[in-house]
């Protein structure tokens, strides 16, 4: 993103939340005063969580907090693709899965909706609602294709279901995550094959065992 466009979207100012603030302090005292610069990660992402981004002002605001340079602020918030430098759709942040797995089972189709239905990836749409993009391996595999959408997985997707999630968040609605051809996570369909003796996980099947070393019970 160009400088002339970054200087477009800043807002005038930054505040922290309350909540924002006592979360930010609360990861500062994990770590002694002379390394509280150790806490920016967690801190931009809970800035992130607040705004929805992270504009200039919020870089300036958590380097005075860290007492460090800003420009250190914004090589980690530029380093890592979790963080949004530009506004992004307040219903919904999409991110398409493109890797292997999931292009082979069915990705394009997904894309192809998000174009149709919402614009340019990496752009926020005309009525501000939604943001899409097409990212790396979000390590669900065996559930794809899947997009993370903003801070879950909805697997098993078709280009029908992804019509419909979009309407559903258009609308207000909070779709429900996870795989969405009737599967329980990332089981076969159909179910478990193995592993399913309710015996394996009740603690039924567990023989006491001695410990070495352990002092004998009276």
């Amino acid at each position: 993103m160009s400088v002339r466009r970054l200087a477009a979207v800043q807002p005038a100012s930054f505040a922290f939340s309350p909540e924002t603030m006592e979360k930010a302090n609360w990861w500062i005292a994990k770590y002694p005063e002379n390394r509280r610069q150790s806490a920016v990660i967690p801190i931009l992402w809970l800035v992130q969580k607040q705004e929805g981004w992270v504009s200039e002002p919020a870089i300036s605001a958590i380097a005075r907090l860290l007492a460090m340079p800003q420009i250190r602020v914004y090589e980690v918030a530029t380093f890592y693709t979790m963080f949004m430098l530009e506004p992004v759709g307040s219903a919904a942040l999409i991110q398409v899965c493109g890797t292997t797995p999931c292009m082979l089972r069915g990705s394009d189709a997904l894309i192809a909706v998000c174009k149709a239905k919402i614009g340019p990836k990496d752009k926020l749409s005309a009525d501000g609602l939604f943001t899409w993009q097409e990212v790396e391996c979000l390590g669900a595999c065996c559930n794809a294709p899947m997009a993370q959408i903003n801070d879950y997985f909805y697997e098993d997707l078709t280009a029908e279901n992804m019509v419909q999630i979009i309407d559903d968040f258009a609308a207000g609605k909070k779709p429900a995550p996870g795989p969405y051809n009737g599967r329980k996570t990332s089981e076969p369909l159909g179910g478990a094959t193995t592993l399913s003796d309710p015996k394996l996980f009740d603690g039924s099947a567990a023989k006491a065992i001695k410990i070495p070393n352990a002092p004998e019970k009276a």
